[in-house]
């Protein structure tokens, strides 16, 4: 039911930030939970962050906490992710993900939708 398209990725240098945005559309009650999951090449989707959109943030992945801040602007349905001191090993695909349970949001692995991804490559 949520459809979810990111953006703001791209090419920066190793020290250097970016800010992705995921515009949210559908019922509000499909995308209680939110959160950002990076693909590295050769590797599955990792979870990075998770939030409740009532709530607030409920979970950071350890290799991003400190520099990963993610946010929401309920009034333009949108979410983000704010990464600060980026790192060469942060370069992958970049997906926003949505899910409607409304319990135990920062335990939520399996999200029902997804967006297109964005590339963020980070060089040295």
């Amino acid at each position: 039911q949520a459809l979810l398209t990111e953006s703001g990725g791209g090419s920066v240098q190793e020290g250097e930030s970016l800010r992705l945005s995921c515009v949210a559309s559908g019922p509000t009650s499909s995308r209680n939970c939110m959160g950002w999951f990076r693909r590295l090449p050769g590797q599955g989707r990792d979870r990075l962050a998770v939030m409740s959109t009532t709530t607030g943030p409920t979970y950071y992945a350890d290799s991003v906490k400190g520099r990963f801040t993610i946010s929401q602007d309920s009034a333009k349905n949108t979410i983000y992710l704010q990464m600060t001191n980026l790192k060469p090993e942060d370069t992958g695909i970049y997906y926003c993900a949505a899910d409607p349970t409304r319990e135990r949001c920062g335990r939520v692995t399996a999200f029902d939708y997804w967006g297109q991804g964005t590339q963020v490559t980070v060089s040295s």
